[in-house]
């Protein structure tokens, strides 16, 4: 096993650093030129937005929680299908039409008037957001490697954080979106061959499902765990909630859509998109069920390790380290594109557009990106080294601060003619605001920061947009 892992380690960087050398400008660094095919973006975008949550996080909850977990996966497959069919189209176009590089660049050149205000706050969403998430996956990570080859969870934290760093760093987007591509198919193949294994394990063991059952918690085959009334629609809501989040509030997600070359690979990237997430939420599902039935609700005292606990019970040791490469995978994706985004906020909208006005050459302005990427990971790996929060509790806070504090800024600036610069930054600094203040007062127990961020920061910039537009706009 650990031969395999260190293997697939050390094929991750050099392939980084192979697909390094096409990084020449800070353009490909930050999406790679617009030059890649769209069945490689697509499968980076579901590496880089299925997460240790996915594998780690979902797989946990639903071995713990039971069957009202399926409302997470619907709400997640509805966001994901929504933004490759309706919006994906449109972030390429937008792309194209303004010359943006990133998000905090579309809004500034699209709504000049507030570009700098525009370009600093986005850029401090961004970067203190993803500091949090790249921490999540390192956390997660470094847990895999912990329970699968009995190393110091900080040792397997600093290994991951290593691994990403140094291919991140050189090749940017390029390299990224070539090791993503790796990776998705490893996940894929995780969330695949493991519940179809589990499943003939089950099956052609003749286990009493009605005793399985028994033995796990209170309203575990209850789609709504149990709940009914109110409470069974708040938790069907908190979980669909995930939803809002992929309305193009991810930066790490419309990336890829921005760097879409034309219509037709959107078209090609999308097909392989939803494809690849219906494979993926009903092998979680699969796997978090199935876990509980053959092992028993106690197997493992962290339920975000059953995967691992999984995969080394039922496989061979040299695929069980095949398949786990897949968790990892999903880690590294997410953490090294979260990354990327953050550090191209900094180089390209803050150092660029604001410090040097533009009037910075393509190389340093390169030299920065890379020392900007070096800077947040490190960061991120002192956070995840000093937390002792679940992954899934920080990915959900990350997701809900920074996907419903862009989305609903990106729906309006695509779909409304009215929609102020003074409007995106309602946008932004009420998503952020309401996530914090959400989460701090303890109101999340009740309804997730996820849906109620989303509504704050649409209805109020809508009202401001409203309130601020000029005397001949309001004539029209």
């Amino acid at each position: 096993m650990i031969t395999v892992f260190v293997g697939y380690l050390i094929f991750t960087i050099g392939l980084g650093l192979w697909q390094a050398q096409k990084t020449k400008t800070q353009s490909d660094f930050v999406l790679g030129g617009s030059k890649l095919p769209g069945w490689m973006l697509a499968l980076s975008e579901r590496a880089t937005g299925e997460s240790a949550w996915l594998l780690l996080g979902l797989t946990g909850f639903i071995y713990a929680n039971g069957f009202s977990g399926i409302w997470i996966a619907i709400g997640c497959l509805s966001g994901i299908t929504t933004a490759w069919v309706v919006l994906a189209k449109k972030f390429r176009a937008e792309a194209e039409k303004y010359n943006a590089l990133t998000m905090p660049e579309y809004f500034s050149a699209k709504f000049p008037e507030k570009a700098n205000t525009i370009r600093v706050l986005s850029t401090l969403i961004i970067v203190f957001f993803f500091i949090f998430y790249v921490g999540a996956q390192f956390a997660g990570a470094g847990k895999t490697i912990f329970q699968t080859f009995g190393l110091d969870p900080v040792k397997g934290q600093i290994i991951a954080a290593v691994v990403i760093l140094i291919y991140a760093t050189v090749g940017g987007f390029v390299s990224v979106v070539a090791v993503d591509t790796f990776q998705s198919i490893l996940m894929i193949m995780t969330l695949v061959i493991t519940p179809i294994i589990i499943l003939i394990k089950i099956f052609s063991s003749h286990i009493n499902l009605s005793q399985a059952f028994a033995a796990a918690p209170p309203g575990y085959t209850s789609l709504t765990g149990a709940a009914t009334g109110f409470a069974a629609g708040v938790l069907i809501f908190n979980n669909l909630a995930w939803f809002f989040g992929y309305l193009g509030g991810q930066p790490q997600l419309n990336a890829r859509f921005m760097g879409m070359k034309d219509d037709k690979n959107v078209k090609l990237g999308r097909n392989i998109a939803v494809t690849w997430t219906v494979l993926a939420y009903t092998g979680a599902f699969i796997i978090g069920v199935g876990a509980l039935i053959l092992f028993g609700p106690k197997a493992v005292p962290d339920s975000e390790m059953i995967l691992p606990h999984v995969l080394t019970h039922l496989f061979p040791g040299w695929l069980a380290a095949i398949l786990l490469a897949g968790a990892v995978a999903a880690m590294i994706s997410t953490a090294e594109s979260m990354l990327l985004v953050a550090a191209s906020s900094v180089s390209q909208d803050v150092y660029s557009g604001i410090i040097k006005k533009g009037e910075v050459s393509d190389k340093k302005l390169l030299t920065i990106s890379r020392i900007a990427t070096l800077s947040i990971g490190i960061l991120a790996l002192i956070l995840s080294l000093t937390t002792s929060k679940l992954i899934y509790t920080i990915v959900s806070y990350a997701w809900a601060g920074i996907g419903c504090s862009f989305a609903p800024a990106i729906l309006l600036s695509f779909y409304w003619d009215k929609f102020n610069s003074k409007g995106v930054i309602t946008s932004l600094v009420a998503g952020l605001l309401t996530t914090v203040i959400w989460i701090v007062s303890g109101l999340e127990k009740t309804i997730t920061a996820r849906a109620v961020t989303f509504f704050v920061a649409i209805g109020l910039a809508t009202i401001v947009s409203l309130l601020t537009q000029d005397s001949k706009k309001r004539a029209i």
